[in-house]
């Protein structure tokens, strides 16, 4: 085996964890003050939903500020019932103008969205620990492919929600592209169920699973801190 095929798959999970730790970083960074915030209006007599926007707007701002990393949208997802005057809310701004999504404009069901058993809410709800979900075609923000990064938000042992942010597949990829083809190797990055995120290969495409195919018998490479996997082929 060359040294370069030997370097190459913990050349690209490090250029998968650099690339995705920036974004964890940067909520983890403002994760603990928000839960503080959120537990004191709380205590004071309830949270609604106004008080929750105008809470997170800073951070979510912010957020889409993130040098070197093209963040979509970004903010804070309710837990279930958390607020006095709503079931569930996304305090979310996106887009270049940087608005302030407002789900009920868009569409009646979406304003009663249940999002309790979708993968960036319920895997960091449940684990306590970051996570990085997708690809997946965000029918609620952007109707794109999408990974969501999300982080989970305690106060005294009570779950309040996950802070979060989105990258647009396609940005992403044009991203990483370049740096996995440097390697001088076939890379793609996969999620943990096996499918597809982004591929220097022209016959995997975005959503793929490798399941059944010729990278199903190759080596995965986890990439530390981020649930993703790395999967590097010989030219």
């Amino acid at each position: 085996m060359s040294t370069k095929t030997s370097t190459a798959p913990a050349a690209a999970a490090k250029i998968v964890e650099d690339y995705f730790g920036d974004p964890i970083r940067m909520l983890l960074s403002w994760i603990d003050p928000v839960s503080e915030q959120l537990a004191a209006a709380l205590h004071d007599g309830g949270l609604t939903r106004a008080r929750l926007d105008s809470l997170i707007e800073p951070y979510a701002l912010r957020t889409l500020d993130l040098p070197n990393v093209p963040v979509y949208g970004a903010g804070f997802i309710a837990a279930i019932d958390l607020l006095s005057d709503a079931h569930s809310h996304l305090a979310w701004w996106q887009g270049a103008e940087r608005r302030r999504l407002v789900l009920a404009s868009q569409s009646v069901n979406k304003e009663h969205i249940d999002y309790s058993e979708l993968e960036w809410y319920r895997i960091p709800m449940s684990t306590g620990a970051p996570h990085v979900a997708g690809p997946y075609v965000d029918y609620l923000c952007s109707d794109e492919y999408t990974i969501t990064v999300a982080v989970p938000a305690t106060a005294d042992g009570a779950q309040l929600g996950v802070a979060g942010l989105d990258l647009l597949v396609s940005e992403v990829e044009r991203e990483l592209t370049p740096r996995f083809a440097a390697l001088g190797q076939q890379v793609t990055l996969t999620n943990g169920l096996g499918r597809v995120v982004v591929s220097t290969n022209p016959r995997s495409a975005t959503g793929d699973t490798v399941r059944g195919s010729r990278l199903a018998d190759l080596p995965r490479i986890s990439c530390a801190g981020v649930a993703l996997d790395v999967i590097v082929e010989d030219l």
